[in-house]
This record gives structure tokens, sequence and C-alpha cells, in this order.
């Protein structure tokens, strides 16, 4: 397999002057001197001109001879070249892909609404030129695969217990999700010559038909783990008060008035509204 090839052709200001010169020589020998052979300088002035041509900064002109790959021009500059090459143009500039949402079905089967953002350029361009059809095509064909396959590969979030929640999910693993995403997008477009230069998912969401019950189980979830942490708090408290009491000698508590004073304020903390106090002016029995 052929590789780039990078060439320097002849700088068009020097052959600018001699076209110039040979314009100039055959017209004033035609109308002044009246000899046919001034006109082989013009057909030489006529021939030379498509030899010309202009390399912006971050482009690249990639040369052939009827059909044989010459080279790649990449400095910018104003070149002359054989009048036969092909001249083809090829932009080295960053360029952004910003894919469209697709369907897709994560690791645990639920349907999901994912898309990204590629930044890419042009690294190689005798492989973006000839080993590939269209590369820009290329490219958001490759970038949509390569997005269905990551999906595949992670669940959107994790609803298991507190022992699994550091297993990489989409939703909350972006950075180790988008180095995938990168790493597996870069191997596909190698082919094409196209480096990588950043690659994350720029939307994520549940499918229409399921996210308001993800939705509700995402709530639920919340719900217990706030109870979860309250339920800490309370007992710790609960710890707190019986510990002053018992060091500061307050009040000499047997084991029912401890289960009591531990459900009202269990009762008085794990609540969601502000609790309504009882006077009780008899003895805890009646």
């Amino acid at each position: 397999m052929k590789k780039e090839k990078i060439i320097r052709p002849s700088s068009g200001y020097a052959m600018l002057f001699v076209n110039i010169l040979a314009l100039v020589l055959g017209i004033f020998g035609l109308v002044r001197m009246g000899n046919a052979w001034f006109v082989v300088l013009l057909l030489v002035f006529i021939f030379t001109l498509p030899g010309f041509f202009l390399v912006n900064p971050n482009t690249s002109k990639v040369l052939l001879l009827f059909g044989k790959y010459i080279g790649s021009v990449k400095d910018n500059g104003f070149y002359w070249a054989n009048p036969f090459y092909t001249k083809r143009f090829m932009s080295l500039r960053a360029s952004n892909f910003d894919s469209e949402r697709v369907k897709v079905n994560d690791k645990l089967g639920n349907p999901i609404m994912i898309s990204t953002i590629l930044v890419w350029r042009v690294k190689d361009t005798y492989k973006a030129a000839f080993e590939v059809d269209n590369h820009e095509n290329f490219v958001r064909v490759q970038s949509d695969a390569a997005v269905r396959k990551l999906a595949s590969m992670y669940p959107y979030d994790n609803f298991e217990d507190e022992g699994s929640k550091e297993a990489i999910t989409l939703r909350s693993s972006l950075n180790e999700v988008s180095k995938a995403l990168e790493e597996e997008i870069e191997e596909r477009l190698q082919i094409a010559g196209i480096e990588v230069l950043e690659a994350r998912i720029a939307y994520l969401a549940y499918a229409q038909e399921i996210a308001q019950a993800m939705l509700k189980r995402q709530q639920a979830t919340a719900i217990i783990a706030a109870r979860h942490k309250i339920v800490e708090g309370a007992v710790s408290m609960v710890e707190m008060a019986l510990d002053h009491l018992r060091k500061n000698n307050i009040v000499e508590l047997d084991e029912e008035r401890k289960a009591a004073m531990v459900s009202n304020l269990m009762v008085v903390l794990c609540s969601d509204k502000d609790a309504s106090p009882v006077l009780n002016t008899g003895t805890l029995n009646h």
C-alpha cells in the first residue's frame, strides 16, 4: 500500500516571470517584426498557464499524472508544476461533526437517544483521497457506527445497590466514556488517514417511550437514598442524646423509657412534617 509523499514543486514566481516574458516577446515579435516563429512563445505561455496553483494555509493539493499519484503539497505558497498534473484540493483544517440523535439500546437493553460531537482533520492526504470513496461521508458513517457500539457496551445509569455504583455508565462516567468513544472512532478512521482531535457525547436521554417510567425510577432511587441518610443521621443523634444524658447524670432511664425516647426522637427526626408536641401530665404508662 502506498503512503503519503510530501513534495515541493517549483516556485510559481520564477515561472510567472518566464511566462510574462514569453508573452511580451511573442506579441512584440508578431506585431513589430511579423515573424511567425514568435507564435511559439505565445503557445508556451498558454501551455504553461495551467501549471500555476496556490496552496493556502492548512490546505493541500494532491497531484496526479494520468491517474498516477505523484505527491502531496502541504506547504502554503504559490507554485508551478507540470501542466498535465491533476490537482486535487484537500483541506487540513479541523472540522466539527455533530451527529444526529439516534435511538440505540444500552447494555441493559433500554432504548436511549444519543448523539456525539467529533472534531477531526485529515492527517494522511493519500489515504483520505484514495483509500476511501468520500472521506467526509466515511467519517459520518463510522462515527454513527462507533456511537451505536459504545452505547451497547455501557448501561445508561446504575440503579443497583451501593456497592456497584463505581461501574462505568453513560450518564455519570463522561470522561471514561468519551475516551472510549474517541479510541473507537480513531481506530475506525485510521484507514482514511483521519486524526481524531476530540470525541464526546453531545446528547443523552432515555427514549420517549420509557422516559417517564425511568424518571419515576430515578426519583424513587433519590428518595430512598435521602431516607437512608436521614435515618443514619437520626440514629447518630439519638445515640449522642442518650450518651449525654448518661454522662451528665441528668436523668436515669430504664430500658422501657429509653425505648420510648428513641421512638419519639426517630419520629421527630425522620418525619416529613413538623412534629406536634403532646404534653404528658401523667406517668409514662397512663
